[in-house]
């Protein structure tokens, strides 16, 4: 008998664990059942804000379709929400009325926007009021609101310094808007960056049209324009900004209350062990940026480093990819047959990469040690521990930065903006664990003035390209040798670019280095 699995949430994650599941639905050996709370199928949330200002279409954002599912066996409900879960039952009470039950249930229910505590907002986190004017930037109807203001030219205030706001903000400036960045820190990305970097970002920020306004707190919204629509941002020192469309982009928060309304224990994101499996339930599980993998062995070494849901899309799909299996495996022969799948592996630290035109940046680890801290001037070693070292340059008129923080040689953290081919090769070195070059300045060489071809991280064929997706250069180049000749024909084909987009440009050289070959 065929094992029923349904699936909270239609998102890009779910979507990547519907399709790793088709197989198993087209030869009967799993009912599907997937519940979307929009009225569309999954489409490419990360991408809404280069659908706002016109740089790609919402067809081109989809990544399902619900009547080819269909076609495929897979039972799709959309627009439809998961009123509670009777777990003694195995049933959902949905808000169509009906009951359905299930043997297995995976939560995808993904991250909800911050809605900041303004007045003039209504600041229920679960069922905000915007005024008009006023959007979070989360869905295809948002999208729209981006898209009227940047046609227009009007002022866009984006709140919040985090990578999606800014890149949010460049792209609406370079596409005729009036951009303003409002970030409570000293410097955009506090998060992530060091307070070198940031400086040298927000320079580059406003050399690229943005205004910048930061330590700055807001207070309130007024929506004094035509029809109630946002006309200012109110900081806590009485000033104003004014504007004709306000961006909320204050981070995310896990959708963890309907796991929770069922009992199951949450953290940050709800709780899973390494098979993806939450806490008391076996036949239960989450995925994406609802799941917080931290087992429940207070001994795992794994897990007392752990961090909560990365937000990011890449984490995601290698979770759907891996469950997809076991979850086969659990239909094909039982719990014994899944056993023999090897636990998810530990997902490793990300990179911060701003996709923007003109400005290059790369963010990742630790980056809070400066090269005077003591520790570092220190001539001693503890015993069995490589001492920490910080090699730091700047040209703040130029726009440039690096900032490398290693341990025994391999790389702790990163910084660097408008350093591209330096910033090409510590990524690597960073994700391969590999070590530095004794003389660090041979890195920031690369991107020299003798340097005019690419660096040698970029020939390399095995290089990940798209980090979202975990495609290699030579996974793309097989690509384009099999007749793949645009990025979406690649896409199609490898999946890469299908994730944050900022690797479209790396994709298009490939192509475009192959056809120069074979005209050559």
């Amino acid at each position: 008998m065929s094992e029923r699995i349904v699936v909270v949430g239609f998102g890009p994650v779910a979507a990547r664990l519907v399709d790793e599941l088709l197989p198993a639905v087209r030869g009967g050996l799993v009912q599907l059942l997937v519940v979307g709370q929009e009225s569309e199928a999954a489409y490419n949330r990360v991408m809404v804000a280069e659908l706002g200002v016109g740089r790609t279409t919402a067809a081109a954002l989809a990544m399902a379709d619900a009547a080819d599912l269909a076609a495929d066996g897979v039972e799709v409900r959309l627009g439809v929400t998961v009123k509670r879960i009777d777990r003694a039952r195995q049933q959902l009470v949905l808000s169509d009325g009906t009951t359905p039950g299930y043997d297995r249930l995976v939560f995808a229910t993904g991250s909800r926007p911050v809605i900041p505590n303004l007045t003039g907002i209504n600041p229920d986190p679960s069922h905000p009021v915007l005024p008009p004017g006023v959007t979070a930037l989360r869905d295809l109807r948002d999208a729209a609101q981006l898209r009227d203001a940047v046609t227009a030219g009007k002022r866009v205030i984006v709140l919040g310094g985090g990578v999606l706001g800014l890149e949010t903000a460049l792209a609406a400036a370079e596409e005729g808007a009036l951009a303003t960045v409002v970030h409570n820190g000293s410097f955009p990305l506090g998060r992530n960056i060091d307070r070198g970097g940031g400086a040298v970002l927000a320079a580059s920020l406003r050399n690229s049209g943005i205004t910048m306004v930061g330590n700055a707190r807001s207070t309130a919204v007024e929506h004094n324009g035509p029809d109630g629509m946002f006309s200012a941002l109110v900081l806590n020192d009485g000033s104003r900004i004014e504007g004709d469309l306000l961006v909320l982009s204050c981070g995310v928060r896990p959708r963890i209350e309907l796991a929770e309304g069922c009992g199951l224990p949450a953290a940050t994101g709800i709780l899973v062990d390494h098979h993806l499996r939450t806490y008391h339930e076996p036949h239960m599980f989450a995925i994406g940026d609802c799941a917080e993998v931290r087992c429940a062995d207070a001994e795992c070494a794994e897990c007392r480093t752990a961090l909560g849901p990365s937000g990011l899309v890449g984490p995601g799909w290698r979770q759907a990819e891996w469950l997809a299996e076991y979850l086969i495996l659990l239909a094909e022969g039982g719990q014994d047959a899944a056993d023999t799948l090897a636990p998810l592996p530990q997902e490793k630290p990300g990179v911060v990469v701003l996709k923007a035109r003109g400005i290059n940046l790369a963010v990742a680890g630790n980056n809070s040690a400066e090269p005077w801290d003591d520790e570092l001037l220190s001539v001693g070693v503890s015993e069995g521990t490589p001492r920490r070292q910080v090699a730091q340059w700047a040209d703040p008129e130029h726009g440039r930065y690096v900032k490398m923080t290693t341990r025994g040689g391999a790389l702790e953290g990163l910084v660097t903006v408008g350093m591209p081919r330096t910033a090409a090769e510590l990524v690597m070195l960073f994700e391969r664990g590999s070590e530095l070059p004794a003389d660090r300045s041979l890195l920031l060489r690369l991107d020299g003035p003798d340097q005019l071809g690419s660096s040698a991280s970029n020939d390399d064929p095995q290089r990940t390209v798209c980090r979202c997706a975990g495609v290699s250069g030579a996974s793309i180049e097989e690509a384009v040798l099999d007749g793949c000749s645009s990025v979406p024909e690649v896409s199609k084909a490898t999946r890469a670019g299908t994730g944050c987009g900022g690797c479209h440009g790396d994709i298009k050289g490939i192509i475009e280095k192959h056809f120069q070959g074979v005209a050559a």
